[in-house]
């Protein structure tokens, strides 16, 4: 009985089986990073003290997976820490993708003024502090004023590191962040190992 290719060839079986291999793991990590969630290091002071340049979080992508399979926008809560994808980026530049904390939704007031934020809306008329939410972060003032309108379609969002320009925000300069920018929100830190926590 003549032997088959394969057996004549063990070594080219070899090569094709890692190559199949190598392909499904690349299709697999795609359509994780895609549709379940992703991992990204946090660079800069911005948001101290709740994330500190070196953490490793993981975000979850599936919030936003299931809106866009129902066709609709993805919209975080008030108060969650998200990553987004900067819309003031250029090919070549930095910071791609920015870590920050949701303040204000389309078609509500923000005021930031004497050092803290007032959110106005048709629940709240007399405006109520987007931060009151947070268990103690951010903890320090937030510096600037602020008298603004959310756009249609858009975030207000805020570091957390709010004195002078540790963190380039809605505030100052980097607008109001549209909702299909949306990567997600921060599920997890997963690094450093002893500080690792959800949110």
């Amino acid at each position: 009985m003549e032997a088959s290719f394969s057996q004549r060839h063990p070594l080219l079986k070899d090569i094709f089986g890692l190559l199949i291999f190598a392909l499904a793991v690349l299709a697999g990590t795609l359509l994780i990073n895609t549709f379940i969630f992703r991992s990204f290091n946090v660079e800069g002071p911005s948001m101290e003290k709740t994330l500190y340049t070196g953490d490793r979080l993981i975000v979850n992508r599936l919030p936003v997976t299931w809106s866009q399979l129902q066709n609709k926008e993805y919209i975080p809560d008030r108060g969650q820490v998200i990553v987004f994808k900067n819309p003031l980026f250029t090919s070549g530049g930095k910071d791609e993708y920015i870590v920050k904390r949701v303040i204000a939704f389309p078609g509500e007031r923000v005021v930031l003024k004497d050092g803290s934020y007032t959110v106005y809306n048709s629940e709240n008329p007399n405006g109520f502090n987007p931060d009151d939410q947070n268990n103690g972060e951010p903890g320090s003032p937030t510096t600037g004023e602020v008298d603004t309108i959310v756009a249609d379609g858009t975030l207000f969002v805020s570091g957390d590191h709010r004195e002078g320009g540790f963190s380039f925000d809605s505030r100052n300069g980097l607008g109001t962040i549209p909702f299909y920018d949306v990567v997600g929100p921060v599920g997890m830190r997963i690094f450093p190992f002893q500080n690792a926590r959800t949110f």
